[in-house]
């Protein structure tokens, strides 16, 4: 969509967005494709591999369709998808989007309360999981009235509650028409942290997917190049996983590999991007960071990347010049946001990249720096980070939510609740969070929702929860605890309040370190001062060291 004959200013001053009425993502990264084209290729833990063309994906997508819809799904209504990379997860996206359902992403590290939440505030009505996760879903499932329907991989047979994927599948026909979608209907419902509360649901319109390819043409080097393979270790429920990676190589007719990670392993990594002839890859910054740990690669590994983007974490200049030496290219780092995504990107081979700075707005995208009132500060001037309200990658709103959305626009501006500066040449330096977001291994944790969940525990009075400075991670999540009256503190209590979280929540958003305070400092209307507990947290590991 961009015209690499251009340079950089002369692209931005060119770029217009297509305006189409009507656009289905279903048919947009699949269907317009020649069915026999490589589409995925899934490495199974064992090591075994089985690849997927369009084609299949296509049948199996057209099988859903026709087994949801005999099951009640309706276009509009909510379906759930709660699977890790796989072939499963494609084909339950591309059926969501070609009957005109709205897809639901949900991480499988979610414990019961968070996919509790998002089922109920979504009013979900059909989930798609596999066997392991089921028990998460059938020990709230009394608490969900609007699900109705629930299909299990691997469970070899119909239960009692749910229904066998491959069973439905094989009785269901593959002859379905792709739902003539508006550009503007509902496609997507993802969930991103809040500071206060519980998260809130970004609903996004098929037209998202419009507003990515640009973007990511730029951050991987004017990609495609011929038929480069994608590979991505961000989950398939991160906005990054989804669109900036496996969609956009799909738009493209580009195949992508699928593999899951019991847990990330930076040598594995390594063997992937080998063994799989992967030409562009999204790595988070955490996952650069233990790849970078891995001794010898270039000696070990015969990969040939010739672009890597990032994303979710600032990028220094150390881990810049590691990946320079590592892969021969400059890793690109990009900004954005759930409701807002790819706003701010590098593009090496496009314009100079310079440490420090997430970057420049992609072509056709507007990125400012604003005061409280929306208004465009100067260059250089310290203000919030915003992006153009009317970008199609833009959400539609937060689901259900009039206030929250309300909050997050200022005239014309969508507000990031980052604080940064732009140069005199449109690059963007990132500073901070205005709000108490923590951002920890490329994930953004709100800590509202692990507050809510730990004062449910018998031993908890009160409890603010925020992010500390970590080397690897970025920030961590802690959790400052008072104590009911009766409950004497110990190592034990540290530990089962971390379980409670990583059992309830995700283990991603368990607070890795507990502190026991007497009390916690307040606002005069009781309200938790955050920037105080980090102020202390600081304090007390100064004058330890």
């Amino acid at each position: 969509m961009i015209s690499h004959g251009f340079s950089y200013d002369e692209a931005m001053r060119r770029f217009r967005w297509p305006k189409p009425e009507r656009f289905n993502i279903g048919r947009a990264v699949c269907e317009r494709h020649s069915r026999e084209t490589l589409a995925l290729i899934v490495e199974n833990i064992d090591g075994s591999i089985r690849n997927w063309t369009f084609g299949q994906l296509l049948d199996a997508s057209s099988r859903l369709a026709n087994a949801l819809i005999g099951n009640g799904l309706k276009k509009g209504d909510r379906l759930a998808v709660f699977l890790s990379q796989s072939a499963e997860l494609t084909i339950s996206h591309l059926a969501g989007y070609r009957m005109g359902a709205v897809v639901l992403p949900l991480f499988t590290l979610f414990g019961e309360e968070a996919v509790e939440y998002r089922l109920a505030n979504a009013e979900a009505s059909a989930i798609i999981t596999e066997i392991s996760q089921l028990p998460k879903i059938l020990a709230v499932r009394d608490r969900l009235p609007h699900l109705k329907t629930i299909i299990v991989i691997g469970a070899g047979r119909d239960g009692s509650t749910f229904l066998d994927w491959d069973r439905l599948l094989a009785l269901a026909s593959d002859d379905f028409a792709t739902l003539d979608t508006l550009a503007e209907d509902p496609a997507l419902l993802i969930y991103t942290s809040g500071t206060t509360g519980q998260p809130k649901g970004a609903l996004h319109a098929h037209r998202m997917m419009l507003g990515c390819i640009p973007a990511v043409e730029q951050w991987l080097g004017h990609w495609p190049r011929g038929n480069e393979v994608m590979w991505t270790p961000a989950e398939w429920a991160w906005i990054a996983g989804l669109y900036d990676s496996l969609f956009p190589a799909w738009y493209y007719g580009t195949p992508v590999v699928a593999h899951r990670f019991a847990k990330f392993d930076p040598e594995r990594a390594f063997a992937l991007l080998a063994k799989h002839k992967v030409g562009v890859s999204f790595i988070p910054p955490t996952a650069l960071k233990m790849m970078r740990q891995v001794s010898g690669p270039r000696e070990r590994w015969d990969y040939a990347v010739r672009a890597i983007c990032t994303g979710g974490e600032a990028m220094g200049e150390e881990l810049l010049a590691w990946g320079r030496e590592t892969f021969g290219t400059t890793i690109s780092e990009g900004y954005g946001q759930t409701e807002m995504n790819l706003m701010l990107m590098n593009s090496p081979e496009w314009f100079e990249v310079r440490a420090g700075s997430c970057g420049r707005a992609c072509p056709g995208r507007k990125v400012a720096i604003v005061d409280t009132d929306g208004q465009v500060l100067p260059v250089g001037e310290e203000g919030q980070i915003a992006g153009w309200r009317h970008d199609p990658i833009v959400m539609l709103e937060y689901w259900r939510n009039p206030e929250a959305t309300a909050q997050k626009y200022s005239g014309d501006w969508l507000l990031t609740g980052d604080l940064g500066r732009m140069d005199e040449d449109g690059y963007v330096y990132f500073k901070s969070r205005d709000d108490d977001v923590i951002t920890s291994g490329g994930y953004r944790i709100g800590p509202g929702e692990i507050e809510e969940c730990l004062m449910k525990h018998p031993a908890v009075a009160m409890v603010g929860v925020v992010g500390v400075p970590d080397r690897v991670r970025t920030e961590i999540v802690k959790a400052f605890i008072q104590l009911r009256p009766e409950v004497p503190p110990s190592e034990a209590l540290k530990a089962d309040l971390a379980a409670y979280v990583k059992t309830r929540l995700a283990r991603h958003e368990y607070p890795r370190e507990v502190e026991f305070v007497a009390e916690l400092p307040l606002t005069t209307t009781g309200k938790i001062l955050r920037r105080e507990l980090r102020r202390l947290d600081a304090e007390r590991k100064a004058s330890a060291s």
